[in-house]
């Protein structure tokens, strides 16, 4: 059962696949290959922009002690060849890889948005956008673009650290649509009494130095943007000739494994299954998690000469901070369809923080004691 495994990219999804694979296969050499040298809490980003966290964990922590850890980015995956290729020239062969390369922001959709709006997509435009406030006169006006939960969330951290911070959320849709009204209300109703002022059914049309201009033709005076709207993956898949969506992300079948590299399996954001069995899995930490632990089993089952099993994953619920001292938990059945009422107010934010430790013991304990398990899914 000996082999070589590289897994690329060492967010939630990735740092799961690594430990399952070594705790579980003791004469498996894994290789994880990373951007940074630390594990980035994204879900924690927002926290990092007011100091409320570092958003980072040695990866000493979370890694299973016999990985691996190449610090580096990939330039390009050979499939025929199995081997990557790294942008300072180094080159890695593999029997099996798990691309994990996660999610990014889209900035192509706004004009003026490279130019003069930061993102908490990445652990390094958050650590700016920090800089940047750090730097900013008081009072300032600061717009965050976007109605999803990580607009919310990042409204409701900023208006609550600093209350010389004027935030104004917009949204070209209804404040967190995907949760039931009475949730929505419930934040919406928070978001009110920290001072955020809510512009939904609104599109920005385009953001320039000092100003956000909206599509009806109201111009907002905006000291800092932040875009908090819609997500991208990069474009490894796609650069290095394997099968991907309209968006980029790497085509893979029920048990995870790439449609068109037999010997390379996905998991996390930058995947794309078949919609009829995993097209509930939304872009989440909570899907991360199985599906790293899932693409591992996949890879052990082909070591071990038998046939992986299709990926079964069940959601449990949205977790949303408003602040550090009022959070919501939406349930949901295991479709993602929101279930019983919410726990909201300081409750909702003791839940939340709570998730948040968990997913990283989660990877944790997977790297000593191999015990992970998800609900399963609705079919």
């Amino acid at each position: 059962m000996s082999a070589n495994v590289v897994v690329v990219g060492a967010g939630y999804a990735g740092v799961m696949a690594a430990n399952r694979l070594r705790s579980r296969s003791e004469d498996t050499r894994v290789i994880v290959v990373n951007p940074r040298p630390a594990f980035v809490e994204r879900i924690r980003l927002h926290q990092l922009v007011t100091g409320n966290s570092d958003a980072t964990v040695p990866f000493e922590r979370v890694l299973h002690p016999e990985v691996e850890l190449r610090v580096g980015t990939v330039e390009r995956i050979d499939a025929q060849a199995g081997s990557i290729s790294l942008t300072d020239g180094e080159h890695l062969a593999y029997e099996h890889l798990v691309y994990a390369v996660g999610s990014t922001d889209r900035r192509d959709h706004i004009p003026g948005a490279s130019e003069h709006a930061f993102s908490l997509s990445e652990f390094e435009q958050a650590h700016l956008l920090r800089l940047r406030l750090r730097a900013l006169p008081r009072p300032l006006a600061v717009t965050v673009i976007g109605g999803g939960l990580t607009g919310v969330e990042t409204a409701a951290e900023l208006a609550e650290s600093d209350r010389e911070i004027a935030v104004t959320l917009v949204s070209d849709s209804p404040v967190a649509k995907a949760l039931p009204p009475r949730t929505r209300r419930k934040i919406l109703a928070t978001l009110a009494a920290l001072g955020v002022t809510v512009i939904d059914g609104n599109r920005v049309a385009e953001i320039a130095e000092g100003k956000v201009t909206l599509a009806d033709g109201r111009i907002l005076q905006s000291d800092c943007t932040v875009l908090a709207a819609s997500f991208a993956v990069p474009d490894l898949a796609r650069r290095s000739g394997l099968e991907v969506d309209a968006d980029g992300r790497l085509l893979v079948d029920a048990t995870l494994t790439s449609r068109s590299a037999p010997s390379i399996v996905g998991a996390g954001d930058a995947v794309a299954g078949p919609p009829d069995e995993l097209g509930h899995l939304r872009m989440s930490c909570q899907a991360a998690l199985p599906m790293g632990a899932h693409a591992a089993d996949t890879v052990l089952a082909r070591l071990g000469g038998t046939e992986p099993a299709p990926l079964s994953l069940g959601f449990v619920g949205q977790c949303i901070s408003l602040g550090r001292r009022h959070g919501a938990f939406q349930p949901a059945r295991a479709d993602d369809s929101p279930a019983w009422p919410a726990i909201t107010g300081r409750v909702g934010a003791l839940v939340k923080e709570q998730v948040c430790a968990t997913t990283v013991q989660f990877m944790t304990k997977q790297a000593t004691r191999g015990v992970y398990r998800w609900r399963r899914g609705p079919h």
